[in-house]
């Protein structure tokens, strides 16, 4: 089995985050896993993307070739659209539905969100941002969407997903892994709607 993610967003949003806990989970599982940190996280606002190759097969290459990824994750929705020259045409997005507006001239929401609805390919959205603060959480926007990509993530299961997340936020205490638990269970929740 072998599962192909971009991820995407901007500098700041959590990508890395959410990279740091599907390799703690798939590390755990006995993945082989390679990742590919592609662009800018040098910069808050800054274009972020990472490869992440999951399988139980050896991997040759930590960069997914164009028309293979099986899913994109993406903070942002013009970032999602960035990278669907490199979904699979099964592939899967899951994308915040609401932009980052780090540029003077953003494109219009509604046309962004009209082209990805355009897509032959299946799209989650929802607006994260929005959720976290219903939920109190409003640091964990990042973890409402891994959630919501969770049912996509192949080759690990929720539960492993889940259990990853208080390894990774442990060392924060316990009130933070809660939180972190409520954002993923949230976003999990939305996307089996």
């Amino acid at each position: 089995m072998k599962t192909d993610i971009i991820l995407a967003g901007v500098g700041g949003q959590g990508i890395l985050s959410i990279a740091t806990i599907i390799g703690e989970a798939a590390t755990k599982a006995g993945l082989n896993l390679k990742q590919a940190e592609v662009h800018g996280m040098s910069q808050r606002g800054g274009d972020v993307q990472s490869n992440l190759r999951l399988s139980d097969q050896t991997i040759y290459s930590d960069l997914i070739p164009r028309g293979k990824a099986d899913l994109i994750i993406a903070m942002e929705p013009m970032e999602a659209l960035r990278y669907v020259p490199f979904l699979s045409k099964d592939g899967t997005i899951v994308t915040s539905s609401k932009p980052f507006i780090n540029i003077p001239n953003y494109p219009d929401e509604t046309a962004i969100c009209a082209e990805l609805d355009a897509l032959p390919n299946k799209v989650v959205r929802l607006d994260i941002e929005e959720m976290a603060k219903e939920i109190k959480t409003p640091k964990s926007a990042n973890v409402i969407l891994l959630g919501m990509a969770a049912p996509f993530l192949g080759c690990l299961s929720t539960e492993e997903l889940r259990s990853a997340i208080g390894r990774v936020f442990a060392a924060k205490g316990d009130a933070i892994v809660q939180a972190n638990y409520t954002a993923f269970d949230a976003g999990l929740t939305q996307a089996q709607q």
